[in-house]
């Protein structure tokens, strides 16, 4: 399958194919949900999908890493050599590390802003440093960086159906929903990392705190204040997710089906975490197995459907070819009418 999404996005040369087929394999081990709705892009477009998120996935893994071998020095070591080859690797469009490599080749052939990743690399430094957040306003800053601009660099591959400005505050949205919801289900990992991404406010508003989430870890015991505090953050997280909703309409109608399986799934997580009771402190929800695969089959027949009534040149903006458009000069895309959320 990896050969063959190469062939179909063009790419050639033995080395950025490697680099490619590397990210891929990131993907398909870190992100089952997000690598199950990529499935379902157009083949020619998922290698790009694949260097985004497998850059954004390395960079993750320097951060998080529970390793006790790994000290902070090392953690902060590894990220500043990441990000003078990130920036090395977008500056000259080459690279010895295979991840920077087809990074910078997806932002060269998507015309993608580089700024996006100076901010995410900027969130991830400040994970070496900051370990909890006083407000919600705290937090989407952190946000912005760390998840709003995957989805940011994410629209250019996808395709709109409208001016891609019109589009990105959806797109960010869902950036930011995702990982809300990864914040709330991993609510224990987080605490063994000595990190907090519940804000301080949220959790005070409830009789919460800190210790009191540290106390529940290591003992055990459920306190009612943190149920209060959890569904709060449920709630916050649902309302961003409507916030990206109108987004999904925006895109091209062959994407379309990806991002709303995407959609669907991370929501279905939220769904069982208030199922598993909000337990979160001490065991990870997750979506069964079999929801996960309805999804998917749903998700199939959205593709086929928008691939038949998909027309050349009827409000669809193709995402540009290698050598189309350059990411110094960031392509805003092509204004039509929007095709309707049932095309897809």
């Amino acid at each position: 399958m990896s050969d063959r999404e190469l062939d179909a996005a063009a790419v050639t040369h033995p080395r950025l194919r490697e680099a490619y087929t590397r990210c891929r394999e990131l993907n398909a081990r870190h992100g089952k949900t997000y690598f199950l709705a990529t499935r379902l892009l157009p083949v020619e477009r998922r290698p790009a999908v694949h260097a985004l998120y497998g850059f954004a996935r390395w960079a993750d893994d320097i951060v998080d890493s529970l390793d006790a071998a790994t000290t902070p020095d090392h953690r902060r070591t590894a990220l500043t050599d990441l990000q003078r080859s990130l920036e090395d690797g977008l500056r000259t469009g080459h690279s010895s590390e295979p991840v920077v490599l087809a990074l910078a080749d997806t932002a060269r052939r998507y015309a993608i802003d580089h700024r996006h990743f100076t901010d995410f690399m900027a969130s991830m430094r400040s994970d070496l440093d900051v370990t909890d957040y006083p407000t919600y306003d705290d937090l989407r800053t952190y946000m912005h960086g760390s998840a709003a601009v995957i989805g940011l660099q994410m629209l250019p591959v996808l395709g709109t159906v409208t001016a891609r400005e019109e589009a990105a505050p959806h797109a960010a949205a869902l950036g930011v929903a995702f990982q809300l919801t990864n914040f709330l289900r991993d609510v224990g990992e987080d605490l063994d990392r000595g990190r907090v991404y519940l804000p301080a406010d949220l959790l005070r508003a409830h009789g919460a705190d800190r210790e009191l989430l540290y106390w529940s870890r290591s003992t055990g015991r459920r306190d009612p204040r943190i149920t209060q505090a959890l569904r709060a953050m449920e709630d916050l997280t649902r309302q961003v997710y409507r916030e990206a909703a109108p987004g999904l309409a925006m895109l091209d109608p062959v994407s379309r089906p990806c991002i709303r399986t995407a959609f669907v799934l991370y929501g279905g997580i939220l769904d069982a975490v208030a199922q598993d009771g909000y337990a979160v402190v001490h065991r990870r929800a997750a979506v069964p197995r079999r929801r996960r695969a309805a999804v998917a089959l749903d998700g199939l027949a959205r593709v086929l459907a928008a691939r038949v009534r998909a027309r050349p040149g009827q409000g669809r903006v193709i995402a540009p070819r290698a050598g189309e458009a350059t990411a110094s000069a960031p392509s805003s895309g092509t204004s039509t009418r929007p095709v309707p959320e049932e095309a897809a």
